[in-house]
């Protein structure tokens, strides 16, 4: 009788499926090289895709991805669409009275591109000038902060360089790695365009993953594998694999 026993116990266990990791779905606005983007396999790819991947694999989650505009990224998470942001976010003063951040896993500053037959170094040449930024990003609010600078708005990064390559507009403000990707190593835009100069704030600028107010549990997830991630160095790892530093 015992050994019939140890022989069910070890069949139920033999064809037992295995336990799945708890899925967080992000939101990606995916057209933010090289932090977030779809590649040639039409597969959403990144330095921030890697990231939260070795953070899921490092707390025990699974992490998921879904393609989100920009946007409407915030109200989609406010509405429950999915679990949290992986996009970039930068963590914001403003930003934080309506949603909870996790600990930084990158930190960025603003970098101009402008053509390379325009004499400007810095936001203030520009003065008189209209320069583009994505919608609601912390570009665009540096843009809005120069006197005399005309903002303009774009859904996409993408969009605005290709206004700048095609001389509607005299330079567009984004983050440092995203103006480094389209100025430098694409190879149409780079003919034409350069990052002229990164821009200093006041306050050191951070990345974060978005949650709702209160999701504690999803935080402390994302929050023990960031932390895992930058201990173990596999931080490094993946800014190597991305911008060979």
């Amino acid at each position: 009788m015992f050994r019939k026993f140890t022989f069910l116990v070890l069949v139920l266990l033999l064809f037992a499926k295995p336990a799945m990791a708890k899925e967080i779905v992000f939101a990606v606005d995916a057209t933010w090289p090289p932090m977030e983007m779809i590649d040639e396999n039409r597969q959403i790819v990144g330095y921030s895709i890697d990231y939260m991947t070795a953070v899921g694999k490092e707390a025990g989650f699974t992490p998921v991805f879904r393609n989100t505009a920009w946007d409407g990224i915030f109200a989609g998470l406010a509405a429950g669409n999915y679990d949290a942001i992986c996009s970039s976010v930068s963590i914001t003063e403003e930003r934080k009275k309506a949603m909870d951040f996790s600990i930084p896993y990158y930190e960025v500053k603003q970098g101009l591109v402008v053509s390379k037959d325009s004499p400007a170094k810095t936001l203030e040449d520009l003065k008189g000038k209209s320069v583009g930024a994505q919608i609601g990003t912390t570009g665009y609010f540096a843009i809005q902060k120069v006197a005399g600078v005309n903002a303009r708005s774009y859904d996409e990064i993408g969009l605005a360089m290709q206004d700048l390559y095609n001389g509607r507009i005299d330079g567009v403000v984004c983050d440092d790695p995203v103006a480094a990707q389209y100025a430098l190593n694409e190879p149409r835009f780079a003919e034409r365009l350069h990052l002229v100069s990164v821009i200093e704030s006041d306050e050191p600028e951070y990345y974060g993953i978005a949650v709702n107010k209160g999701n504690q549990e999803i935080l402390d997830l994302v929050n023990k594998g960031i932390q895992a991630v930058k201990d173990k160095g596999i931080e490094e790892e993946i800014k190597g694999r991305w911008f060979g530093l």
